[in-house]
């Protein structure tokens, strides 16, 4: 009972003190906010990016992989790729698509343009529309589905026919009250009957994918030709038991298709879905270890200027403290009074600051298209931080403190 007692009047005392000066307080208190913002702030960034690429990727499934043309590095010696470009031309993505036995699903595709104005009568979009060519299979393998209307078929494909799926982003800027289906629209320099409406998506790493229309690779080849057109190909395995089987039957076979021997190297890489994420949360965790290290930089200089605080608080209070002895208030009791002040500020400090950095963090996360985050751990971690910032800003002083004598303490001007 008597412990509490003292604790309730050491508090109470803490924070009066605090309120009695109060502009240092608060500049001491924002010093370690802004350490708590960056740390709390960079993490719930990060954090609403690494859920954001995990979206964006693993949608497709832990069965799906592509395989894409693979650069020419300088550093490379020329007759390991002596035999191919860089790229993957439409032959050998259709080579590989009819060789390929396996129990799975191949689509082929390539970007025809990022930049596409589309116009429905006198309405038009902006000119930032993906157009991709692809094949009957592409939008399983890549992960979408049809919201209204049909998907493309192997006779749309064939024949190149002036058909196209639209994204709904599409759908509400140029038919906003009309239904699209069966409604011609302007792709570039062709006009393109609506069969299909994809289901939204929403938009991951600044990528909107309800802003995008798919057209028939063989049409996108005649309307949006150029140079140096490099395919993606999908694989979509019956099973994710099956995906290192599926890459290591794709790799033999497309090394057949690019007619390597024995001993040239890969021209071209395989992407596991999951593989991909691995790789961007990989770089990102040294991302989150260099945030980390800023965040207790800055938490450091908020700890030496705490304690700088205290000892000016102790040698301003001198008297006071002598007078708290001399009617008996142990070393104990003293010390605990300037700990508990100092973690006080602390905790006020780290509370501005985790406000402060979810709210900032949380920016990013809605630039992206990602939803609120709150990381619990991090939050934890901040609070558990200012405890010790306060405890090691304010042990020192008060100790000082504590040892001060009663009689020269009074005599102190």
């Amino acid at each position: 009972m008597k412990s509490s007692v003292l604790l309730s009047e050491n508090i109470r005392i803490a924070l009066h003190a605090i309120r009695s000066n109060l502009l240092r307080t608060i500049l001491t208190v924002m010093i370690i906010a802004i350490g708590i913002m960056a740390l709390v702030g960079i993490l719930t960034a990060i954090e609403a990016i690494k859920a954001s690429i995990s979206k964006e990727f693993t949608f497709m499934g832990a069965n799906t992989f592509s395989i894409r043309g693979k650069g020419l590095s300088r550093h490379e010696e020329e007759q390991s790729r002596r035999r191919n470009y860089s790229y993957i031309n439409f032959y050998q993505a259709k080579e590989f698509k009819e060789k390929f036995n396996f129990p799975a699903i191949v689509s082929l595709s390539y970007e025809a343009t990022g930049t596409e104005t589309l116009k429905y009568g006198s309405v038009k979009t902006n000119p930032n529309i993906a157009v991709r060519g692809i094949d009957e299979n592409y939008v399983l393998t890549s992960g979408f589905e049809i919201e209204q209307g049909r998907n493309m078929n192997e006779e749309d494909v064939r024949s190149a026919k002036m058909v196209t799926l639209i994204g709904p982003a599409i759908v509400s800027k140029l038919f906003p009250d009309v239904d699209p289906i069966g409604k011609e629209i302007w792709i570039g320099s062709g006009k393109y009957l609506v069969i299909g409406v994809l289901k939204t998506k929403g938009s991951s790493l600044g990528i909107n994918s309800d802003q995008i229309c798919f057209i028939p690779h063989t049409n996108a080849r005649i309307y949006f030709s150029r140079p140096e057109i490099s395919f993606t190909v999908q694989v979509m395995a019956n099973s994710p038991q099956l995906i290192d089987v599926a890459v290591n039957e794709a790799e033999g076979i497309f090394r057949t298709v690019r007619k390597l021997s024995a001993w040239d190297e890969n021209d071209f890489e395989i992407e596991k879905s999951d593989n991909l994420v691995n790789i961007l949360l990989g770089n990102i965790r040294n991302i989150t270890l260099v945030a980390t290290i800023i965040g207790l930089i800055t938490l450091c200089g908020a700890a030496v200027g705490l304690m700088n605080i205290m000892l000016v608080a102790v040698a301003e209070r001198t008297r006071e403290i002598g007078i708290r002895k001399a009617i008996g208030a142990s070393s104990g009791t003293v010390k605990r009074q300037f700990l508990i002040e100092s973690i006080i500020i602390g905790q006020i400090g780290g509370a501005l600051g985790i406000i402060l950095g979810i709210l900032a963090g949380n920016v990013v996360s809605k630039m992206i298209g990602n939803a609120f985050v709150v990381p619990w751990g991090w939050i934890i971690m901040g609070v558990l931080l200012c405890f010790g910032v306060g405890i090691l800003s304010g042990y020192y002083p008060a100790v000082r403190a504590s040892r001060l004598d009663p009689i020269e303490a009074l005599r102190y001007e």
